[in-house]
């Protein structure tokens, strides 16, 4: 399968803060909040999410295509992603601009409070899914980035009849309500997680029957309780794969969609994709940074089967 995946390209400087930052909230001084976090470490990785969703594709054997734009700061990263088999020609370079950058700075529970700097991604809409036409993508992933260009991407994926996997994610509350309700009606899956899919009924006004009506495939993920997948009229429950380790979890999200992508991509049933991209997850929970974990296939087919009976389905990952 051949999966064009748009979508924040950015860094990712992660911070950890040794307490929790519940203790330092005033619900009755809300309005006037300001506070200050001294944190034990910072390090910069890569991230955003396509580069976050190709990595762990390309950790299963694809190798998708990315399209979305960058600075001048992103020769080191594109050279690592084209390492890795992911194709980085439909990167554009913004002149004179930085790489976006996600500010993340995570307590003992692994709350988060964070801050994301647009900078290249503001371009993102001058790019056109025309440009990646000669592909012949069988589907295109929209997932969080510039909201003019999501909007641009939904109506070109109904114009030339594309399946798209719609992942708003983020930008649920930037995406005016009509075009939210239009990228979530034409939609051949989506994916949210629990707090955003009560987000989209709000902006959209739908329902959740209503919403589960208009698309193909609905993945909610709900953190530690693993996950629900409704597909061809019937629920799934996923459960969420332990984890050896909890390190940070920045990217969880990302890893599991490119975990049920490929069992998608292999025509595998809905509840192996869903637990496929459980244990995508947790893999990537178990190291710092979205794009530090590694696994061959076979490595990732001998851990799913410690937990799931896959009746001999995920052969086809070890030929």
């Amino acid at each position: 399968m051949k999966i064009i995946l748009t979508g924040s390209i950015a860094y990712d400087y992660l911070m950890t803060f040794p307490g929790y930052f519940r203790d330092h909230i005033l619900q009755e001084h809300l309005e006037k909040i300001s506070l200050s976090f001294l944190v034990d470490s910072m390090v910069r990785q890569r991230g955003g999410v396509a580069p976050n969703i190709a990595y762990t594709l390309a950790l299963l054997g694809e190798k998708p295509i990315i399209l979305g734009t960058v600075g001048e700061d992103f020769d080191v990263y594109r050279t690592w992603l084209e390492s890795k088999g992911i194709i980085t020609k439909y990167i554009k370079v913004i002149p004179g601009e930085f790489t976006a950058s996600f500010f993340a700075n995570t307590d003992l529970s692994n709350a988060q409070i964070a801050s994301f700097y647009t900078g290249a991604m503001a371009y993102a809409a001058d790019l056109s899914l025309k440009e990646v036409r000669a592909e012949n993508p069988d589907l295109v992933v929209i997932s969080p980035n510039d909201p003019a260009a999501m909007e641009r991407y939904t109506i070109e994926c109904q114009e030339t009849q594309t399946p798209y996997l719609y992942d708003p994610s983020q930008q649920i509350v930037r995406i005016r309500p009509d075009k939210l309700t239009y990228g979530v009606q034409n939609a051949h899956s989506l994916f949210v997680n629990e707090y955003e899919f009560e987000l989209l009924q709000k902006h959209t006004g739908l329902d959740a029957g209503q919403i589960q009506n208009h698309v193909e495939i609905m993945v909610i993920t709900c953190g530690e309780q693993g996950a629900v997948v409704y597909a061809r009229g019937e629920k799934y429950d996923i459960p969420a794969v332990p984890p050896q380790k909890v390190a940070d979890p920045t990217g969880v999200g990302d890893a599991f969609r490119a975990g049920f992508l490929k069992g998608y991509s292999l025509n595998l049933p809905p509840q192996v994709c869903g637990r496929m991209g459980a244990l995508a997850a947790t893999y990537c929970l178990e190291y710092r940074g979205t794009q530090n974990h590694f696994y061959t296939p076979a490595e990732f087919v001998s851990r799913y089967r410690e937990h799931f009976d896959d009746q001999g389905a995920l052969d086809v990952l070890l030929k």
